[in-house]
């Protein structure tokens, strides 16, 4: 039996989900975070032994008419696929405003079961729904529920299964709706809010009234106001990226790297007497790459716990509504806050969660801008070389961050200009969720389930490429142990790409090359492959050049030291070119067009090469008085990607003017 779980966007649809599943699903006091449906057997405790029960996720929407993609995937799964059951969650603080969609289901035929969510927030303003009353007047069952305690989920799948088989009636009669008249569905949809407003006003009592201001709104007047509501979100992320990479997180990742090189050590010895290429290979080519890398997972673990917390207690909605204006002026809205935001976590969900923006360039523009936010797989890469180069100064991570909102914004309006966008009028609607204490046992489910997930990718992804970088970085292409790195495998498919980063580096080094490389299969392999290319195999090589690296993520010997400002520059080239694999899989996903896909990965690929040409050229000038090398060849570069951009903007200026006459003489 299947029962679908249908509502608005934030009324707690996935947090009953994960409690009768026992799923981790992501979830958040906000709209938009889930975006495609998911299925998953109930629990025993809540089904019984009666037969299999399967709970079916499906994004929020206000409406069976969908508005935006995600709302498409409810509005068709519900009519196509015809579950035995809906359990409609409605926010129970919100009554009138969730029935309207109720009303909907109850027209489908399909049984419905209407879960009072939230009803212990309604407890506290002291409202109360009749609900046997409005039982009555909606023809089906309805029960109370508070998903976070899991209070009342038992009686609302025993419900479900006990209408299985039975045809739902609708409240009142609406006849057939020809949905491509206009005029009738919105004479159909008058008729549902009249039923709604009236039936509202039999079953609710309010204390405190909508229209009066409370403490919310308070606080509402401050965080979204269009002067300091920037400047406190400014300091609300910098104060999460300080405790996070400064101050708590170096502290536990410290303890974690000794456990890490007291592991090595111990494998290493009990290998002293095996096979030296086995030894490497194992010692310093798997755990020490892996390891490396899981280092840091300390800081991204804290990132990700205190950004939990900030979507919890409603307050990342907020900051949508803040930056919304000045989106506004380069083509988005705060819709694309969402993904931006979620994009600091992981840029997968963040391309993902672009599905809820209803206009297709935007929703375009947004999906390829998404990874220019460093995500938690870059962290490691960020920390490594503030720690490495900066002495973990907190404003190494600051910077990336900022640098990646400015990049978005420069980056929406090249956008603009390549696609011939017309700025335009345009409104934007988001539901802000009440404010709430937030749950700290939901963020360290949070941060467990994304630091496992974390974990996961270096045991699989991470692994296998650090093993595959150890055993090229071993031998020569006779599968003979090189007599130097520099002969290896390894060293030969780097070192064209080596000459194409002198302009940002300064230097040749096929090490840095293989990492930046290895860096487009997860971004987390620049820091396991930095590890193997400069700790592997360190009887073959030159010691007396050898130049020590301190990180957070333990100890990096490399045959290549470069400055202070090439550091920086390597860095932001790592960040801002395209990311994981996986994350330009969505992006193909959601842009559905090869050519805005290839547009995308382009547009980051030249923006992270010029960002670190620019960075190293600029700063070794004012930091030494003399450009850097490589500057010909890298201006050259740059020149010819501007190039590309401005015959791209006449091109489409010059289809535009093409497409205007002819619209103009079609008109005469």
């Amino acid at each position: 039996m299947r029962i679908a779980l249908a509502g608005n966007p934030n009324s707690g649809k996935t947090t009953m989900f994960n409690a009768l599943t026992g799923r981790n699903e992501k979830v958040g006091n906000w709209a938009g975070v889930t975006v495609e449906k998911k299925e998953h057997p109930i629990k025993k405790n809540y089904s019984g032994e009666v037969e299999e029960l399967v709970a079916v996720d499906l994004p929020g929407a206000y409406s069976m008419s969908p508005f935006t993609s995600e709302e498409s995937i409810t509005s068709s799964y519900v009519r196509n696929e015809h579950p035995d059951a809906i359990i409609n969650i409605v926010d129970a603080t919100n009554l009138s405003r969730s029935l309207f969609f109720t009303t909907q289901l109850l027209e489908l035929g399909i049984p419905v079961v209407v879960a009072l969510n939230k009803s212990d927030i309604n407890k506290k303003k002291e409202t109360t729904i009749n609900t046997k009353v409005l039982s009555e007047k909606l023809g089906c069952p309805v029960v109370e529920t508070v998903s976070t305690a899991a209070e009342g989920l038992k009686l609302v799948v025993d419900a479900a299964v006990a209408s299985k088989g039975q045809v739902q009636k609708a409240p009142y009669v609406q006849g057939d709706i020809d949905l491509t008249n206009k005029h009738v569905v919105e004479e159909a949809d008058r008729k549902r809010f009249a039923f709604v407003n009236d039936l509202v006003s039999q079953v609710e009592k309010r204390k405190i009234l909508t229209k009066d201001k409370g403490t919310g709104d308070a606080i509402d007047n401050v965080l979204t106001n269009k002067i300091v509501g920037i400047p406190i979100f400014a300091v609300v992320m910098f104060l999460v990226f300080q405790i996070s990479q400064v101050w708590v997180g170096p502290l536990i990742a410290d303890t974690l790297v000794a456990w890490i090189e007291t592991f090595q050590g111990y494998i290493g010895e009990l290998l002293a007497d095996a096979n030296p290429l086995l030894s490497a290979l194992l010692v310093d080519g798997i755990i020490g790459g892996v390891g490396a890398v899981v280092g840091f997972l300390p800081l991204v673990m804290i990132m990700y716990f205190l950004i939990a917390l900030l979507e919890d207690c409603g307050y990342m909605s907020r900051v949508s509504v803040v930056l919304d204006p000045i989106f506004k002026k380069v083509g988005l809205s705060g819709k694309s806050v969402i993904p931006f935001v979620i994009g600091t976590g992981c840029a997968i969900p963040g391309v993902m969660a672009s599905r809820t923006i209803r206009n297709e360039r935007e929703r375009r523009a947004t999906a390829m801008l998404t990874p220019f936010m460093p995500c938690g797989a870059k962290i490691p890469v960020i920390a490594l070389f503030a720690g490495a180069f900066f002495e973990d100064a907190g404003w190494v991570s600051f910077l990336m961050y900022f640098t990646g909102v400015v990049l978005i914004f420069l980056g929406a309006l090249l956008v603009n200009k390549i696609s011939g966008y017309k700025n335009r009028k345009s409104f934007f609607i988001m539901e802000l969720p009440e404010y709430k204490a937030p749950s700290f046992i939901f963020a360290l489910k949070a941060m467990c389930a994304r630091g496992w997930a974390y974990i996961v990718k270096a045991a699989t992804i991470i692994l296998l490429c650090n093993t595959a970088v150890q055993i090229m970085q071993t031998f020569n292409w006779s599968f003979q142990v090189a007599e130097t790195a520099d002969s290896s495998i390894l060293a030969s498919i780097a070192g064209p790409f080596a000459y194409l980063l002198i302009p940002i580096v300064g230097v040749l080094s096929w090490q840095l090359a293989a990492a930046a490389v290895t860096g487009f299969i997860a971004k987390e392999n620049v820091v396991g492959t930095l590890a193997v290319c400069f700790v592997g195999l360190e009887n073959l090589i030159d010691t007396e050049e050898l130049a020590m690296i301190e990180g957070a993520g333990g100890e990096i010997a490399g045959v290549i030291a470069i400055t202070k400002v090439a550091a920086l520059a390597y860095l932001m080239f790592n960040l801002y070119t395209p990311p994981c694999f996986a994350a330009i899989g969505a992006m193909n996903s959601e842009m559905k067009s090869k050519k805005w896909l290839w547009g995308g990965i382009g547009l980051q690929l030249c923006t992270g090469y010029t960002i670190g040409f620019l960075v190293y050229q600029i700063g070794t000038l004012i930091t030494t008085g003399s450009i850097g090398a490589g500057f010909v060849p890298g201006l050259i570069a740059v020149l010819i990607m501007v190039a590309v951009v401005i015959y791209l903007c006449k091109k489409t200026e010059k289809e535009l003017k093409h497409e205007y006459e002819l619209n103009g003489a079609k008109t005469v």
